[in-house]
């Protein structure tokens, strides 16, 4: 497929030479997620490690994989990695553990990019938003001619974790692209900048292309062809309203302090409602009053975020759905429809019906 083709379908990845996402620059700020790690504990458990053992100085809690809003700092992802590489007795558990992962798994952003209209749609989007998903390589994507190339960077600061995080990193964006699909993906070529493990023949039994080790870059080709194929779950307008809102809450983050960047980066990843204060303290090892303190110094409230990510939730629902009232008082966060109307009163001065009518 020609790149003239590409740009017809997919302007916004074919007007960008290079779309990068990065973890961001604080080793210890609490920015990553814990979604995806599950797969690594399960595969683990599968082969005989205990999560108790995996966490094992890491400063992670292991009652934090079944919470959707725990957040972990580049450093101790680092150091589970090292873990699981000290523990486990499988060479390829990387591998193995890629393959587990769910779309499900990622919240907003996860719905966001299994609802696009295209595959290319898709991967602009992941990428963009990258950081929600807490990498600890620097990605990024581009298109030259009839391939399609996902790249990494800055695999020179894991040393000897890199094998095993580049596996899984592989692994896990296989699985999620064929759950995507709804179709096995196969790869053109994935190259590698360290030397062909004992287990390297297992790299292609699971990513399902040739693998060349001693390159000097991280890149996974594909075919360019693929990016315009529609999305077996697409949904153009719940796309859209997940796509908005990440892009606006990220847009907000930039310049914030630290704390309030965290707490809307894990609400933003947030499958099973807003977490309630105490809840968000508890996950960012803090004490609630020390919580209220360091949002008091910063010039806001916990109560005056989630406000305005329910508003800005709110707001889009209205306008670019057709969800009723009352689902979206409870898309919102709120477990009666006449609290989310109070609220939206206060917010705006309009009813949401109010609010509808005069934006149609």
């Amino acid at each position: 497929m020609s790149i003239s083709v590409l740009k017809e379908v997919n302007p916004a990845i074919a007007a960008t030479p290079r779309i990068v996402g990065r973890y961001g620059s604080d080793l210890d700020a609490p920015l990553h997620g814990m979604q995806g790690l599950t797969a690594l504990t399960d595969a683990l458990a599968a082969v005989g490690v205990a999560a108790e053992s995996l966490f094992a100085g890491t400063g992670i809690a292991p009652a934090s994989l079944a919470d959707h809003d725990a957040r972990i700092s580049h450093r101790q992802k680092i150091a589970l990695f090292a873990n699981v590489q000290r523990l486990t007795p499988e060479p390829a558990i990387g591998l193995l553990a890629g393959q587990r992962q769910r779309i499900s798994d990622f919240g907003v952003f996860g719905y966001a990019v299994v609802t696009s209209a295209t595959f290319g749609e898709a991967i602009g989007f992941g990428i963009k938003h990258v950081r929600l998903a807490g990498p600890v390589l620097e990605k990024s994507f581009r298109v030259e001619g009839d391939l399609a190339i996902f790249e990494g960077h800055g695999f020179d600061e894991l040393g000897a974790l890199l094998p095993l995080a580049t596996e899984f990193w592989f692994s896990s964006i296989q699985a999620l692209i064929s759950r995507t699909l709804e179709r096995p993906f196969e790869a053109r070529r994935l190259r590698l900048p360290y030397a062909a493990p004992p287990h390297a023949p297992r790299y292609e039994e699971v990513l399902r292309c040739p693998v060349e080790f001693d390159a000097p870059v991280m890149e996974w080709e594909f075919d360019a062809a693929l990016l315009p194929l529609p999305l077996p779950n697409a949904n153009p307008v719940m796309a859209g309203v997940c796509a908005s809102f990440c892009g606006r809450m990220l847009e907000t983050i930039g310049g914030e302090p630290a704390l309030v960047k965290t707490i809307k980066e894990a609400c933003l990843n947030s499958v099973g409602g807003l977490p309630r204060a105490e809840q968000m303290a508890e996950r960012l090892h803090l004490s609630p009053r020390t919580l209220h303190r360091r949002l008091v110094e910063a010039g806001t409230s916990y109560q005056d975020i989630i406000d305005g990510i329910r508003k800005r939730l709110s707001i889009e629902f209205l306008e670019r759905t057709e969800l009723s009232v009352d689902e979206i008082a409870e898309r919102s966060g709120y477990s009666d429809v006449s609290s989310f109307r109070k609220a939206f009163k206060k917010w705006t001065g309009q009813s949401p019906n109010h609010y509808r009518e005069r934006r149609i």
